[in-house]
């Protein structure tokens, strides 16, 4: 349990790093060009290779496919979704945070497609539905009603020691706070198991 909360500092640190003022942070997506030392360069689906500046401890996050049976009561999740016809959510991914790890709490814009929201908080109910498991997910100002279809990836986060696995054509996705020379800084890189790109 000990680590998990080290995994919770150091991420709500990340979201600390100091950026240009009135300039929200990127999310970069893409695969390892390059990493030499604390110096990851992004080489992005559309555009040039983006530089991000790594805090002198950054973290590595693990994303590993689970069963959505592991989405239950009581879990911390995160979730990208867009909206339905009667205004509940439906996802396009579902991230599923350590015990102890709350971040991000909210119901948000997200930028992995047109018109995505991202939706942070603890599961409540839990029950089939006609169109996929459906959740209850309540968050400081208020509870969203999300349909999980079948066929969206459900993750778990999890923490790697090793910087090794960050390495040229894996996936990443990193959130990076925009620096006056251009590049970025953040404190943790994600990636999916076996270099495989995260969903989020």
């Amino acid at each position: 349990m000990r680590k998990w909360f080290g995994l919770a500092a150091v991420l709500a640190a990340a979201i600390a790093v100091p950026a240009i003022a009135d300039t929200p942070p990127a999310h970069i997506r893409g695969q390892v060009q390059s990493l030499d030392g604390d110096t990851l360069v992004v080489t992005p689906k559309t555009g040039a290779p983006i530089t991000v500046k790594l805090s002198p401890h950054w973290l590595v996050v693990v994303v590993k496919p689970i069963s959505v049976d592991a989405i239950q009561p009581g879990s911390f999740i995160g979730t990208t979704e867009v909206d339905r016809p009667d205004g509940s959510g439906q996802s396009l991914e579902v991230h599923v945070f350590p015990p102890g790890v709350k971040l991000g709490e909210g119901h948000y814009p997200w930028d992995l497609q047109p018109h995505s929201m991202m939706t942070n908080g603890t599961v409540g109910t839990v029950k089939p539905g006609a169109n996929g498991r459906e959740l209850d997910v309540a968050f400081p100002s208020g509870t969203r009603h999300i349909v999980v279809p079948p066929d969206v990836p459900i993750v778990l986060m999890t923490f790697a020691p090793d910087h090794a696995l960050v390495k040229p054509g894996a996936g990443v996705f990193v959130i990076g706070a925009p620096q006056a020379d251009g590049t970025y800084a953040a404190g943790n890189v994600t990636i999916g198991e076996n270099g495989a790109a995260p969903p989020m």
